[in-house]
C-alpha cells in the first residue's frame, strides 16, 4: 500500500486517536473510470440485473452480515466511536434493512391507466411500469458507518441502479466491508464501486450528467451546495439535521419520559440527526422532571466505546469536542445554568451535559449541536412552547409527552416535524417508515421502500388495440 501522505489518509479510533488503517485516495482518473463503467452498465438494458438476481444477491448479503455481526460491530465501533453495544444493534438493524429491501423489490410496480372513457381513448389500453432511474452517487456520513451504507447502497441495488459510494473518510472501513460482502454475495462487477475521494474529486462527479440520482447524508451547508451542482435532469435526496424539540406538558407521565429522553439525547453522544436537543417543560412539572433527568444523565458511563460498560463514547474528532464546548460556554455566558457536565472528560470525550434555560438565540438553541448536550427550557402556556419549539428553520422529527388526548392531537399537528412522536423520543425510527427532513433539514423521503421508489422512474405504454393482431 502506498503510504505517501499526499495520496493516502489515516482512519483513527476516535477515542484514543490510534491509527486503525491507512488507505489510498481514489484518483480523479479512477473515479472517472468508475462512473463511466456504471453509466455503461445502465445504458445497456441487456446488462440490467433482473429482480430474481437482485433478490438472491441481497438475501445472501443479509446472511453474510448476520453471520459476522460481532466482527462487523466491533469494526464499526472502533472507527466511528459508537459504543459497542449500540454498534451490535446497528448491524442487527442492517440485516433487517436488507431484508426489507428484498421485500420491497416486488412492490416496484406500475398501475393501469384507465382508457376507453371518452372517444379519444377508445380501443386503447395503458399501463405504467417502474425501471431504474440510472447511476446513483451516494455520499455518506460517519455516524452510522454500516447502516447508512445499507440505506444508500442496498436501496440502489434493490432498485436496479448501479451505485458509486463515497463513505465519510473518517469511517470508510464498514463501507469497504459491505462492498466486499456484496461481491462475495454474487453481485456482478461494476454495480457497486467504492470511491475514497476528497472534495476536489467528488464535486465534479456530482455535477456530471451521467449521474441520475444523488443521495447525500451530511450537513445542510454541503448538501444544498451539492444540489446546486447537479446536472439538468438529475434529482437528489438530502438528509441533513435538525434541532429536535420535545414538549413535555403538565399532564405527562414524568417517570415514563425520562428513559426515552435520555436515550434520545445521549445515544451515540448526540451524533444523530434527530437527537433530542431541546426539551420544553411546563413549569408545574419542571422541578420534578429536571431532578430525575439530571440524575439519569449523571449515571451515564462515558469513555472508550469498545468497553462493555460505555454508554456515551467519543465525538468523531477532537475539534468537535472543542466546538461543542464553545457552544456550551457561549450559552452559559448568556445565562444558561449547567446542571451537569459542561466540560471535557478528555480531548475526545465530552461529558453528558444538561443545561437549563439557555437563551433562545444561543447557537445551541438554533443549530444542531451533534454532541452530548440537552437543553431544558421552562414554559407557561402550550402555545408558547410550540412557538419556541418551532423557532429554528429546521423541520425533521420532534416529540411530545402528554396524557391528554386533545393536546396530543392538536400539538402534534402544530409542531414542525415531518414526523412527531407522541410519548416517545424524537429519534425513534423503523426502516419501513418514511423518514426525511424539510426546509433546512433536507429534501426527499428516506426509508427503505420510499428510497427505492425515488431511485426508479415510472414510465407508461399505451396500446391501440386496432393495430394489434389477434
Amino acid at each position: 500500500m502506498n503510504t505517501d501522505s499526499a495520496t493516502t489518509f489515516e482512519v483513527c479510533n476516535p477515542f484514543n486517536q490510534e491509527v486503525i488503517e491507512r488507505y489510498s485516495y481514489t484518483s480523479a482518473a479512477a473515479a472517472e473510470q468508475a462512473l463511466q463503467r456504471a453509466f455503461d452498465l445502465h445504458a445497456n438494458r441487456d446488462q440490467w440485473l433482473d429482480a430474481p438476481t437482485r433478490m438472491r444477491v441481497l438475501e445472501r448479503l443479509a446472511e453474510l452480515v448476520q453471520s459476522r455481526t460481532g466482527s462487523l460491530a466491533r469494526q464499526a465501533s472502533e472507527e466511528g466511536g459508537k459504543p459497542l453495544r449500540d454498534s451490535m444493534v446497528e448491524i442487527t438493524r442492517a440485516v433487517e434493512g436488507i431484508g426489507e429491501a428484498v421485500r420491497q423489490i416486488d412492490r416496484l410496480t406500475g398501475t393501469e391507466v384507465p382508457m376507453g372513457l371518452n372517444e379519444a381513448s377508445r380501443h386503447r389500453f395503458a399501463h405504467t411500469f417502474r425501471e431504474p432511474r440510472g447511476v446513483v452517487l451516494a455520499i455518506s456520513a460517519f455516524n452510522h458507518p454500516f447502516n447508512l451504507i445499507v440505506h444508500q447502497v442496498v436501496t440502489a441495488l434493490a432498485a436496479g441502479c448501479p451505485v458509486l459510494i463515497k463513505p465519510a473518510l473518517t469511517t470508510p472501513i464498514s463501507c469497504i466491508a459491505i462492498v466486499s460482502l456484496l461481491a462475495e454475495a454474487g453481485l456482478p462487477e461494476g454495480w457497486c464501486q467504492l470511491l475514497l475521494t476528497d472534495t476536489a474529486v467528488t464535486e465534479p462527479l456530482v455535477a456530471d450528467s451521467r449521474v441520475s440520482f444523488l443521495t447525500f447524508i451530511g450537513s445542510a451547508r454541503v448538501g444544498w451546495y451539492l444540489r446546486s451542482k447537479l446536472a439538468a435532469g438529475a434529482i437528489c435526496s438530502l438528509e441533513h439535521g435538525g434541532v429536535a424539540p420535545v414538549i413535555v406538558d403538565a399532564s405527562a407521565d414524568i417517570d415514563a419520559s425520562i428513559a426515552p429522553l435520555i436515550r434520545g439525547g445521549f445515544y451515540h453522544a448526540g451524533q444523530v440527526c434527530v437527537s433530542v436537543q431541546r426539551i420544553y417543560l411546563h413549569r408545574s412539572i419542571q422541578d420534578a422532571f429536571v431532578s430525575r433527568f439530571v440524575a439519569a444523565a449523571q449515571r451515564l458511563v462515558s469513555g472508550d466505546q469498545l468497553s462493555a460498560d460505555t454508554e456515551v463514547g467519543p465525538l468523531i474528532l477532537p475539534r468537535e469536542v472543542d466546538r461543542v464546548d464553545e457552544w456550551v460556554q457561549q450559552a452559559v455566558a448568556g445565562g444558561a445554568e449547567v446542571l451537569c457536565g459542561g466540560e471535557r472528560i478528555s480531548p475526545t470525550v465530552y461529558a453528558p451535559t444538561v443545561l437549563l434555560n439557555p437563551p433562545d438565540d444561543a447557537t445551541l438553541s438554533q443549530q444542531e449541536i451533534f454532541g452530548p448536550v440537552v437543553s431544558l427550557y421552562g414554559y407557561d402556556e402550550i402555545d408558547e412552547a410550540v412557538a419556541r419549539a418551532n423557532g429554528p428553520d429546521t423541520f425533521f422529527q420532534a416529540a411530545l409527552f402528554t396524557r391528554d388526548l386533545d393536546t396530543a392531537l392538536s400539538v402534534s399537528r402544530r409542531m414542525n416535524g415531518m414526523a412527531v412522536m407522541v410519548n416517545d423520543h424524537s429519534a425513534f425510527r423503523v426502516d419501513w417508515m418514511p423518514f426525511g427532513g424539510h426546509r433546512q433539514s433536507g429534501m426527499g423521503v428516506g426509508g427503505i421502500g420510499h428510497t427505492m421508489r425515488e431511485m426508479t422512474v415510472e414510465r407508461m405504454v399505451v396500446f391501440h388495440a386496432d393495430g394489434l393482431s389477434k
